[in-house]
């Protein structure tokens, strides 16, 4: 318990170094400790490898090929895989207690749920994909205040793992786009929930 001692409440990483995925043997001892001490793990998005790049992101000028593979889409792709690939490894069958959390409204992988189901039994999990997202995941909007996407969020998990947050400097909403946004919600207590309790409950905050 000594990280928490210290202040620590969390731990954000990346989604592979080198060409080592983060689902990796290697890496269980750490989300055994993070599950132990209750430390959420934060997945960042990372540039993708330069394989990946080589194969799927180059070609379209400098500037685009940078864009492509950043943050208009391999970012995105690249921590959706990651985060995926904890679960088909098993890791919260594991480490039921484990909570994680995704940037951008679940980097992807919360729209695509109906077919990453069907991998479940493949990986021969206790649970569908679904599920883990559902009890072992949190989404943040990271500025991304489109209530399209904050209506299928709630489609597929509660309002309980929803936490708002800005990506500064690529989304940083302006205070009444904040407010309007908060207006999709049905409750005060919801709105609460999204604007500050979830954060303060995962990470053992006080407000």
């Amino acid at each position: 318990m000594r990280a928490k001692g210290l202040g620590h409440v969390g731990t954000m990483v990346y989604g592979r170094s080198g060409d080592r995925f983060l689902d990796d043997p290697a890496y269980d001892e750490f989300f055994a400790a993070a599950a132990e001490l209750g430390q959420p793990v934060f997945i960042h998005p990372q540039i993708p490898s330069d394989a990946v790049r080589d194969a799927s992101y180059r070609g379209l000028g400098e500037l685009t090929d940078l864009g492509l593979a950043t943050f208009g889409w391999g970012w995105h792709l690249d921590t959706a895989t990651a985060a995926l690939r904890l679960i088909l490894r098993g890791t919260f069958d594991r480490h039921p207690a484990l909570q994680v959390v995704l940037g951008h409204w679940g980097e992807m992988l919360l729209f695509w749920l109906d077919r990453a189901d069907s991998l479940s039994r493949l990986a021969g999990l206790q649970r569908s994909v679904s599920d883990y997202i559902r009890t072992n995941f949190h989404i943040t909007a990271s500025g991304m205040l489109n209530p399209a996407l904050l209506h299928h969020a709630l489609s597929v998990t509660t309002v309980d793992r929803l936490i708002f947050s800005t990506d500064y400097p690529f989304q940083h909403p302006t205070q009444e786009e904040i407010n309007s946004f908060l207006g999709h919600f049905t409750s005060a207590e919801d709105r609460q929930k999204f604007s500050s309790a979830n954060a303060a409950a995962l990470f053992g905050l006080e407000l």
